[in-house]
């Protein structure tokens, strides 16, 4: 089901979904798979280098439209794209380039071919492009949306490689694919986004209302020198306070991807505007989550201060939009490695510990060729058989700005991403810093 991601905010604002427990009397299961324990630089590597694989090889070396999902195995024969996916895979292939994955230009041509296709041939409404496709072709899949968010993430990665790529041709496709999209369109009359729009309902009453992953898109479509909206629409966010154990914190819902996505490419750090340093928003909200992770102990004999994270994600029901606080469900001890890989930039060291542990105790149940599965429950066994696009990218991404703020250093390069963030009124408030320690 193509909604499943963001059906959670219909009721984001409201009380939270039910928790479904279980009384578990599984111990922590099983012996570790190795005694080895990677180190920290050496476990990013691995993780990145196996993201990279599986936006290398589960994307159509003409279009580049990255598959949404792969057996976790390797290639895969499902032929629905992301768009999000896309946009991170193209991130991944700078990421690639930077550290040498595969040779350069032929990094460089898929990039060519990838923002050739998106700018002459991807159908597109408005310079929206519908959010799962045929990566054969780019024509939508099945009664798929248009997804303002999915394309921003989109963007995010097309201007990534116009930053990173001194190709004139990759340059120009990449700001043509940005300057046609009408935002003002997808905003329907309103001072917030429609949530989506498909051709036989039309626009989704629904809006893109609240502080979220949507910040990313605010930001674009203020910054576009073509079709831009005004920087009323960023103060029209809603901006509610969780408290939870002490921790206060701009939030609207539980799924910790709602606290890291805005933070992949924009460069937050050190900053603010009228109501908030979102980074250390951020950083306050993992806390509370890796705290909320050790309050279900009790039930879920799994999570502890080294093993925690919980984001939407597959499950043994399938895809969940699942996490806390405040409670969302249905909880069953799951543990999703994008929530803590995707929390490196926040809580580098804890973020760290957990990735380890999952590798040297579970690695033969959760690594696989793409590394880690997309989800795993310790105390059932479970692990789900695929990965998925946005949810290796978030790790990718995160990852490698937590070694060397290498995106954040790219993406912010871009004119418009800078003229967005002074028309949303951010300013300096300190020196960012987040040096993960050595190892």
């Amino acid at each position: 089901m193509f909604w499943d991601r963001r059906n959670f905010l219909k009721s984001a604002a409201a009380a939270a979904v039910g928790l479904l427990r279980t009384s578990w009397v599984s111990p922590l299961v099983s012996p570790p798979d190795s005694p080895r324990t990677p180190s920290g630089e050496e476990l990013l590597e691995e993780l990145e280098r196996a993201a990279f694989e599986f936006f290398w090889n589960e994307a159509d070396p003409e279009t580049g439209l990255v598959r949404d999902r792969s057996n976790a195995d390797g290639v895969d024969a499902r032929l629905t794209g992301s768009i999000a996916a896309t946009g991170f895979g193209l991130t991944a292939l700078c990421i690639g380039h930077e550290r040498g994955y595969r040779a350069e230009e032929e990094i460089a041509e898929r990039v060519r071919r990838s923002v050739r296709f998106l700018a002459h041939e991807a159908k597109h409404v408005n310079g929206f492009l519908y959010h799962f496709v045929d990566i054969r072709n780019g024509l939508r899949s099945g009664f798929s949306e248009l997804s303002p968010i999915d394309m921003a993430i989109l963007l995010c990665g097309v201007l990534s490689c116009r930053e990173h790529f001194c190709d004139a041709a990759i340059q120009a496709d990449a700001s043509a694919i940005y300057h046609r999209v009408e935002w003002p369109w997808a905003l329907n009359g309103g001072d917030t986004f429609a949530m989506h729009w498909t051709p036989e309902l039309e626009f989704s009453p629904r809006r893109w209302g609240w502080y979220c992953e949507s910040i990313i898109l605010y930001l674009l479509a203020m910054g576009s020198p073509t079709h831009p909206i005004s920087a009323e629409c960023w103060r029209a966010i809603r901006r509610p306070y969780m408290v939870y154990q002490g921790f206060r914190y701009i939030s609207v819902s539980a799924p910790l991807f709602v606290h890291q996505f805005p933070h992949a490419w924009f460069d937050l750090r050190g900053k603010q505007d009228d109501y908030a340093n979102y980074f250390d928003n951020s950083v306050i909200a993992c806390r509370a989550h890796r705290r909320f992770c050790e309050e279900l102990r009790s039930e879920f004999p799994c999570y502890s201060k080294n093993i925690w994270g919980i984001t939407a994600s597959d499950s043994t029901r399938g895809y969940v939009v699942w996490g806390g606080p405040p409670l969302q469900g249905p909880i069953d001890g799951t543990i999703v490695p994008a929530a803590s890989a995707g929390s490196l930039p926040f809580l580098y060291n804890e973020s760290l510990e957990v990735l380890r542990t999952l590798r040297t105790h579970y690695g033969k149940r959760m690594w696989k060729h793409y590394g880690f599965v997309d989800a795993f429950n310790p105390l059932t066994g479970w692990a789900s058989s695929d990965v998925i696009g946005i949810d290796l990218g978030i790790s990718m991404l995160m990852a490698e700005n937590a070694r060397s703020g290498f995106i954040w250093n790219t993406f912010m390069k871009s004119p418009e991403a800078r003229a967005a963030l002074d028309l949303a009124g951010f300013r300096t408030v300190g020196t960012p810093s987040m040096t993960p320690p050595a190892g």
